[in-house]
């Protein structure tokens, strides 16, 4: 009965080890492949160089800034942007004949090129700003933006985009957007709703002059 259970209780640890080992091949297989920079450049070149630049940088302050831009949030966006998660009439139509893995090597591409930055235009507003990046609002209760998207604005890859460089108008806009809810956002609603018009304000222009 010993020899019984010793060769059952080996048979069972074999067949655990190719359960495991099988488990952990699929993973491997299912994991993305490593993103391909030169299609990402191509994709770029030929999709979003119109309004983002080739290389990422804007020149024009309607379009955002992507140099610099953690690639999981650059992808992560373009998947929004297709799936109508986030409505954007003209970015859905760019994102529609991305795949997946397009979506990757764009971003990646973007990702690794240097932003040229921007220079803050009204010193005392970006002053005030600077406050309530570093300080948040205490009295309506708005956490420090730079507890989330880091001391100069370069964000947490994967989880908070850079803000760094990006056009004034443009975030205001997209705090606007937050605030009214027609931008959905779990943690910038409840921020932006307690952000008056001039406190956008104030920040937008600190977050231009960043880099």
């Amino acid at each position: 009965m010993r020899g019984f259970k010793g060769l059952f209780g080996t048979a069972l640890a074999g067949v655990m080890l190719l359960v495991y080992a099988s488990i952990a091949h699929s993973a491997e297989n299912a994991a993305p492949a490593k993103p391909d920079i030169a299609r990402g450049k191509q994709i770029a070149s030929t999709v979003c160089a119109a309004c983002h630049g080739p290389d990422g940088n804007s020149m024009v302050p309607t379009f955002p800034v992507l140099a610099g831009q953690g690639a999981d949030y650059i992808a992560a966006q373009l998947a929004a942007f297709k799936s109508g998660a986030r409505p954007n009439d003209i970015m859905k139509g760019m994102a529609g004949g991305l795949s997946p893995e397009d979506m990757r090597n764009v971003a990646a591409w973007f990702s690794s090129q240097k932003p040229a930055g921007h220079f803050a235009h009204d010193r005392q507003l970006a002053e005030r700003g600077q406050e309530m990046w570093r300080g948040g609002v205490p009295a309506t209760e708005v956490p420090a933006c730079a507890g989330c998207h880091g001391a100069a604005g370069h964000g947490v890859p994967s989880q908070f985009p850079r803000l760094a460089g990006q056009y004034p108008d443009l975030v205001m806009g997209w705090l606007k957007a937050f605030a009214a809810g027609t931008r959905p956002n779990a943690i910038m609603g409840p921020i932006a709703s307690r952000l008056s018009e001039s406190d956008m304000k104030a920040l937008a222009e600190y977050i231009s002059g960043l880099r």
